[in-house]
């Protein structure tokens, strides 16, 4: 998502890889939950507090017991709180920033224009290119070559490992391709007028 053209939303503990939570019925407050005649949860499970620090509950969000937070936090979040996440390199939180960076420094040609589509649709694989951003994701079962698949630039950030030049399945890579052209400057782009 964070290498499409347009507006980036992360919505909470996204940035954290943050589980969806099963809040136990007793402790629901989604409004959902009642109008659905109690058959369906809501998001709860999504809004549960951030784990910021600690080993245990409620992960500096609070001063309250372990429990009492507005929705309870598993027991087993002490390694997703930010605290642990900024320690580890490859962290989801360390990713995130990352691809957050990238974005920013190697910004589209022309933010409102659509990606060019490197890849078949029956192909095993999505690629695309977004100014000097090129996203490859292996979908297949089978890792990829990366040289097989004839997409330009260099290796700049990756959901997880390379195996040398081969992206392995269920695994993201965004390339950096140095021929591309750069964005306008702010100034190529005012339109006032003397």
């Amino acid at each position: 998502m964070l290498a499409l053209p347009g507006s980036a939303y992360l919505f909470q503990g996204e940035e954290l890889g943050l589980p969806q939570v099963e809040v136990p019925i007793d402790r629901i407050l989604d409004p959902l939950w009642e109008r659905s005649g109690r058959t369906e949860r809501g998001r709860d499970g999504a809004r549960v507090p951030l784990p910021w620090t600690g080993e245990h509950a409620p992960y500096g969000f609070s001063t309250v017991a372990p429990g009492h937070t507005w929705l309870p936090q598993p027991d087993d979040w002490s390694g997703l709180a930010v605290a642990a996440q900024q320690r580890d390199p490859d962290s989801t939180l360390a990713l995130y920033r990352a691809a957050l960076g990238i974005r920013h420094s190697h910004p589209a040609p022309d933010p409102t224009a659509p990606p060019t589509w490197l890849s078949a649709p029956d192909a095993p694989y999505l690629a695309f290119r977004r100014g000097a951003l090129v996203c490859v994701v292996n979908l297949g079962a089978e890792p990829l070559r990366l040289a097989s698949l004839g997409v330009p630039g260099r290796p700049a950030l990756g959901s997880g490992p390379l195996d040398g030049d081969t992206l392995p399945p269920d695994t993201a890579l965004w390339l950096l391709d140095p021929t591309a052209p750069a964005p306008l400057a702010e100034s190529d782009t005012d339109d006032t007028r003397d």
